[in-house]
C-alpha cells in the first residue's frame, strides 16, 4: 500500500505594484514549509499622463494565469495536486466593471496614482473638511470616543481610493450611466480578482460580489471602529464631489454610491480572511482550486513575521515602507497621521469560538525602493547590492544630506507638495557620500514613523521586524536600530507577504492549527543590535536631516517654481 503524502500543496498569488509572484509551498503540520515552485511576472505600470500610474486589467488578469501555471509546474505539480490558494494584493489599487458584461470601466488606478490630487488638497483646505474636525473635536470632548479622536484630524491623502474613485465617478460617461441602474461594480484588485476566478471564462456568470476586511479598511471609506462601510463619508463627500454632467441627476454621484452600497450592488460585501471564498473555476486552469485566505499586503507580512502579540511592530521596506503596530483588540486613533487599520478577522480557524480581530496603526513613506531605483537609473551605483558596501567605505557623509519625497513626505511630516533632493554638496563630496547620505534618509523616515507609533501607543517595542526588497541592505537595517536602540531582526524569507498568506491559508485549511506553531516555523537569518557608541552621532546626523527637510517643504507651491514648470 502506496504512503500518503503527508504534504499539502499552497500555491500563494502575491500581486504587488511592479511583480506579479506565484510559490507553490510544501506545507506539513509539523515541519518547515518548503518552497517547491516559483514564477514571477513583471508588471507593466502605465503613465497616460504626469503623475497618473495604472495598470491594464487584460495584462494582469493575463500574468496572473500563466503566472500560477508556471508556478505549478515549476513545483512538477499539476493544478488538481493543489490543495488551496492563497491572494495577497497590494491595496487600494481598484477598478469598476460591469455585473452583465464583466467589461471594465477604465484601467487599474493604482495607490500611487495623483490625478485626484487637486481633489485631495481641495478637500483638505475646504470649509467643509474643518467643520467636520471642529465637531468630532467638540464631540470627542464630551464622550471621550477614539472615533471621534479620529475625525477630529482627518486627511485625505493620495494612496486612499476615496478621491481616485470620486474623479473616475465625474469623468468616466459610461460608468456615470451605468451606476444609476446598478449595475457598476467597484473592487480593489482582491476583489476583482475573487470575482474573475470564480467566475471563470464566462465573464457573464454572475457571482458573489466580496473584499476582504484588510483591503476594504485601508480605502478611506471604511470605518475600522465601527466595522463597517463609512455611510457618513460617502454622504459627506458628496457635499464637495457633485456630477456636473448629469442634469437630471439628484445629488452627487457619490450619494448614489451611498445608496447603491446600501442595496451591495457597487461596493463589495466586506468579509473575513478566513471567509468560504470558493473557488477556482476549473475553465480557467483545468482544475477547481479551494481559494482558503485573501489578505492584504501589509497584512500578509504582518503573519509572515509571526507578530501576532500586542506591541510587536514590522516594517516592510518595498517600493515604500511600511510600519505596522499591532495593538491588540483595540483600535486606536491617531493624532500625528497614523492610520488605525484592522490587521486581520478570523472566524473559527485556530481561534477556537468567536471571532479573532486584530488592529494596527500604520505609516508609511511612499519612497524606498523608488528611491534605490533611482539612484540606479542615474548611476549611483550598478547594483543595488552594492549601495550598502560604498555607504560603510566612507565614515560619514561629509555634510551632505538628502531629502526622499518623490511622492511628497508622509506623516508626521504630511507635506504632499514637499520637493527631493541634495544639499550640503561641497567639492570634497564624492559619490560614496551621495550613496551613505542617500540610504540614510531612508532609515531617518522610518524612524520618524517609529517615534509616532512611540507617541500614539504608549508601548514599550523591544525589536523591530524587517522584511521587503530593501531591508536586505546591512546598512540601512544596522542605521535603523542605532536610530531605534532596539534591535532590529530581518527573517530568512525576504517575501513575507507571500509567507504571510500561506501561513493563514494554511490556518484556514487546518493544516496548522494555532498561530503558536507559526511562531516556531519563521526563521530569522540576522539581527542587528544598535550601537551605543554610534547612536549620539545618528541622531545628532538626523537632526541635522530635518533642517534639511525644512528646506524641501512646499518646495512645489513655491510661485518661483510653479513658473519654471
Amino acid at each position: 500500500m502506496a504512503a500518503v503524502d503527508p504534504r499539502h500543496y499552497i500555491a500563494t498569488l502575491d500581486v504587488g505594484t511592479t511583480t506579479i509572484r506565484c510559490f507553490i509551498y510544501a506545507a506539513r503540520t509539523n515541519g518547515e514549509p518548503l518552497t517547491v515552485g516559483t514564477a514571477y511576472d513583471h508588471v507593466d505600470l502605465i503613465y497616460p499622463a504626469p503623475g497618473w500610474v495604472e495598470m491594464n486589467p487584460d495584462k494582469l488578469w493575463n500574468s496572473v494565469l500563466q503566472t500560477i501555471q508556471k508556478a505549478t509546474e515549476d513545483a512538477k505539480l499539476t493544478i488538481d495536486q493543489l490543495t488551496c490558494l492563497a491572494i495577497t494584493t497590494q491595496r487600494n489599487t481598484f477598478t469598476c466593471w460591469n455585473r452583465n458584461t464583466g467589461q471594465v470601466y477604465h484601467n487599474f488606478i493604482t495607490w500611487k496614482d495623483l490625478r485626484a490630487d487637486q481633489l485631495v488638497n481641495d478637500w483638505n483646505g475646504s470649509f467643509t473638511l474643518r467643520l467636520l474636525k471642529l465637531g468630532a473635536r467638540f464631540l470627542h470632548f464630551f464622550t471621550r470616543s477614539k472615533r471621534f479622536l479620529a475625525g477630529s484630524v482627518i486627511k485625505l491623502m493620495n494612496p486612499q481610493v476615496t478621491m481616485r474613485l470620486a474623479w473616475v465617478l465625474q469623468n468616466n460617461p459610461a460608468l456615470q450611466e451605468d451606476v444609476k441602474t446598478g449595475t457598476v461594480l467597484y473592487g480593489t484588485i482582491d476583489s476583482w480578482l475573487l470575482y474573475r476566478l470564480r467566475q471563470g471564462t464566462d465573464c457573464t456568470r454572475q457571482v458573489e460580489h466580496v473584499s476582504d476586511v484588510t483591503n476594504c479598511t485601508s480605502t478611506g471609506f471604511y470605518d475600522p471602529f465601527g466595522q463597517e462601510w463609512a455611510g457618513w463619508a460617502l454622504n459627506l463627500f458628496s457635499i464637495k464631489v457633485r456630477l456636473r454632467n448629469l442634469r437630471h441627476a439628484r445629488g452627487s454621484i457619490l450619494t448614489n454610491m451611498f445608496h447603491l452600497s446600501q442595496q451591495k450592488e457597487l461596493l463589495p460585501k466586506v468579509v473575513d480572511n478566513s471567509y468560504d471564498f470558493g473557488h477556482v473555476h476549473e475553465s480557467l486552469l483545468g482544475a477547481r482550486i479551494k481559494i482558503t485566505a485573501s489578505v492584504s499586503d501589509q497584512s500578509a507580512s504582518l503573519w509572515g513575521n509571526c507578530c501576532f502579540a500586542k506591541g510587536d511592530v514590522k516594517i516592510t521596506m518595498g517600493t515604500g515602507s511600511f510600519l505596522n503596530v499591532n495593538t491588540g483588540t483595540k483600535c486606536l486613533a491617531s493624532v500625528h497621521g497614523l492610520y488605525p487599520l484592522i490587521g486581520y478577522r478570523l472566524q473559527g480557524a485556530g481561534t477556537g469560538a468567536g471571532t479573532d480581530i486584530n488592529y494596527l496603526m500604520e505609516g508609511a513613506s511612499n519612497d524606498t525602493g523608488s528611491i534605490i531605483e533611482w539612484a540606479l537609473n542615474v548611476g549611483l551605483f550598478d547594483d543595488p547590492a552594492e549601495s550598502a558596501t560604498m555607504a560603510m567605505s566612507v565614515p560619514s557623509t561629509d555634510g551632505v544630506l538628502f531629502v526622499p519625497a518623490f511622492s511628497g513626505l508622509g506623516p508626521p511630516i504630511s507635506d504632499d507638495n514637499a520637493g527631493s533632493g541634495f544639499i550640503g554638496i561641497k567639492p570634497s563630496t564624492r559619490k560614496e557620500h551621495m550613496v551613505r547620505a542617500l540610504l540614510e534618509s531612508l532609515a531617518f523616515r522610518v524612524a520618524l514613523l517609529y517615534d509616532c507609533a512611540l507617541k500614539e501607543t504608549g508601548f514599550s517595542f523591544t525589536s523591530i521586524k524587517v522584511d521587503g526588497g530593501v531591508s536586505r541592505n546591512d546598512f540601512i537595517c544596522q542605521t535603523l536600530a542605532d536610530l531605534t536602540g532596539i534591535a532590529v531582526e530581518r527573517g530568512e524569507v525576504t517575501d513575507s507577504s507571500a509567507l504571510g498568506a500561506m501561513f493563514m491559508a494554511g490556518l484556514n485549511a487546518g493544516i496548522w492549527s494555532t498561530k503558536r506553531q507559526l511562531m516556531d516555523v519563521r526563521k530569522v537569518e540576522k539581527t542587528f543590535n544598535p550601537n551605543a557608541a554610534g547612536r549620539v552621532q545618528r541622531l545628532k546626523q538626523m537632526r541635522a536631516w530635518e533642517r534639511a527637510v525644512e528646506r524641501f517643504k512646499k518646495w512645489y507651491i513655491l510661485e518661483d517654481i510653479k513658473n519654471l514648470d
